[in-house]
């Protein structure tokens, strides 16, 4: 998180409106106001905030008090300090043992909660924190509890298996957090929740947050909280009218390519590149600089005075790129940053705002590009209805548009240089060459122009040609996607309001119908297959459809199909202590010649109103 001594008024953990603040004196509460430790007050006054968000004016003295909360937020309203900052003031770091638990539905969230959690604790000696989330070795995570860590923050699945492993224990837990509790709800982590819940001490103290507050989790409150103060924040949905947003369905792989030439064809004097988390910010940085892109990278794992040296490398000018996560980037204020790209769409709608409020500052115009994956249609859908305003589609700069744009810049400095004069040695050699060589001018400048642009003639050609074919090939399964999934269809898809995901949830998009090899008998939950699919295979919560659990088996609808590396790793993970064995699924009359399958087990073949044949009526989920 970057200091910004332009606005000394910002709120932590919150995002500037369009424009800066020119307010000398302050409004409403300071953060010396709210009753914070002296350590952790001199890390708010690093960071270089000063005014509380409104959620944080409210949450935190009551937190400090020791009071619990049901806060009503969206994400970019500053919740993270609003509970991170109470939360770090009741850690002893003598102590080497958990003391704080946070619970996100994502592990994308579980990262950058906990990197905004370190950067709070900077003044706080032996403090430390850890992220628990699937997809990740256990062993540096085990290490990493082991070590004493006292603030652990993560999924709800992969925190059960370290309690169930031993490896995490909660006896003294005095303070935990549910964030995003309806997230966790529409992803099916309630008997999770619940189960962690189990295992912390009765005597604790608990901030819950949630975009929502439906019966359900107000009932979650009611269990499980004592007398909480109720918070609610009015969420922003309004974006920056002088920025042009636009979007472009591009493939995960082909993702870095196109922002390599989206960069190389771009007119902004700067541009800032959101990631979701801090590894993928490091490996598209990696991958800008290898390209010859003047780019940087922040993250949590960038010291606070490196970061200022980078912002204002960024600021004067001697650097061109700024690849960030949304924590990493709160308090950015460069009046440079003509584009905004969204390499990995956010989280959170609400986030998008704060993202692309990064350009179109004091006045200027700016424009800002988002990557949808064919899946993220309805993310995107999501994004849209917030904001109240739809994005225009365009298409990516092919490296034929890359090579064109470099030439125009080129060619548009003709004009200066011959101005400046002393070309006639330049002059002389073209002479000689087109007498010697019997070469058109013409010719000649444009080999040269094509030279100083990069382009050696064949192997650009190819590349050309690659792209088109990969761009006709993308078109065509889009078309067909569109023809053949049922909830893309129009007046049903596009339903303001319709759930797109979470377990337990009939779609009409059912995608492929994938076989687990774990059921009833085992223990399993919806939540640890849709803990598993999102953790430990890189699915989102939209990717998930319905889920059926029998006594031996399960079957789950997944709108994308699985390419084998994926189902190679998501068999070996383990659900209910048994491997999934996932595999697409062929139907139950018979088992390659070995007779039925066993009458338990084979789904009942009963015809629903969609004309596919719905299997047997699985066991009632429990509400969160």
């Amino acid at each position: 998180m970057t200091t910004d001594v332009a606005a000394p008024t910002r709120a932590l953990d919150q995002s500037d409106d369009s424009t800066p603040t020119t307010a000398a004196v302050p409004q409403g509460p300071l953060f010396a106001d709210l009753g914070l430790p002296a350590q952790l007050e001199a890390a708010v006054r690093d960071l270089g905030f000063v005014t509380p968000s409104a959620i944080q004016a409210e949450a935190i003295p009551a937190l400090l008090a020791g009071r619990d909360i049901t806060g009503v937020a969206q994400t970019g309203t500053g919740k993270t300090a609003a509970f991170g900052l109470p939360l770090l003031a009741s850690i002893d770091p003598a102590q080497r043992r958990a003391q704080a638990i946070v619970l996100t539905p994502t592990r994308e969230l579980a990262m950058q909660v906990a990197e905004a959690i370190e950067s709070f604790a900077t003044h706080l000696p032996g403090l430390n924190v850890v992220a628990v989330y699937g997809g990740s070795p256990y062993q540096p995570q085990q290490r990493a509890l082991q070590g004493g860590a006292q603030v652990v923050v993560g999924t709800p699945g992969r925190m059960i298996d370290h309690l169930e492993r031993g490896t995490l224990v909660l006896d003294d837990v005095r303070f935990l957090v549910l964030d995003e509790a309806d997230e966790m709800l529409r992803m099916g982590f309630a008997e999770d929740v619940e189960k962690i819940f189990a295992y912390a001490p009765k005597q604790r103290q608990v901030a819950l947050f949630s975009a929502t507050m439906p019966p359900q989790i107000r009932r979650v409150a009611a269990e499980h909280l004592n007398d909480p103060v109720e918070i609610a924040v009015a969420r922003q949905s309004s974006t920056v009218t002088s920025v042009r947003q636009t979007y472009a369905v591009v493939p995960f792989r082909h993702k870095t390519g196109a922002l390599a030439r989206v960069l190389a064809t771009s007119d902004a004097d700067a541009a800032i590149v959101f990631t979701r988390t801090r590894g993928a910010a490091e490996e598209v940085g990696s991958a800008l600089v290898e390209r010859g892109v003047s780019a940087a990278t922040i993250s949590g794992d960038v010291a606070q005075k490196d970061r200022e040296k980078i912002v204002e490398r960024l600021r004067s000018g001697a650097l061109d790129v700024l690849v960030a996560t949304d924590v990493a980037a709160r308090g950015l204020d460069v009046e440079r940053i003509g584009l905004v790209v969204n390499f990995d769409l956010p989280g959170e709608p609400e986030a998008y705002v704060h993202r692309i409020g990064r350009t179109g500052r004091a006045g200027r115009s700016g424009e800002a590009l988002s990557f949808v994956t064919p899946h993220e249609r309805g993310r995107l859908r999501q994004i849209e209805r917030t904001i109240r305003a739809s994005l225009e589609e365009i298409e990516i700069p092919s490296p034929a548009d890359v090579s064109a744009h470099k030439a125009r810049a080129l060619l548009t400095q003709v004009p200066e240089r011959r101005e400046a004069g002393r070309l006639s040695l330049y002059s002389d050699l073209i002479r000689t060459f087109t007498a010697e060589h019997d070469v058109d001018p013409v010719d000649l400048a444009a080999a040269l122009v094509a030279l100083a642009v990069g382009d050696d003639g064949p192997r650009a050609r190819e590349e050309q040609e690659r792209f088109e074919a990969e761009r006709a090939q993308a078109r065509d399964q889009a078309k067909a996607r569109r023809t053949d999934r049922v909830g893309d269809r129009p007046g049903r898809g596009d339903r303001p309001g319709r759930e797109t995901g979470g377990r337990g949830i009939r779609r009409d998009a059912v995608g492929t119908r994938y076989r687990l090899a774990v059921g009833h008998k085992d223990g399993v939950l919806p939540g640890g297959i849709v803990g598993a699919l999102t953790n430990e295979g890189g699915l989102d919560g939209s990717d998930v459809g319905k889920i059926d659990i029998f006594p031996t088996f399960s079957l789950v609808d997944i709108t994308t199909p699985l390419d084998p590396g994926a189902l190679d790793k998501l068999g070996r993970a383990r659900v209910a202590g048994r491997a999934l064995r996932i595999r697409v699924d062929e139907g139950a009359p018979s088992v390659r010649g070995r007779g039925p399958a066993p009458k338990s087990d084979r789904p009942r073949p009963t015809h629903g109103p969609s004309g596919r044949h719905d299997e047997r009526k699985p066991r009632q989920r429990a509400a969160f």
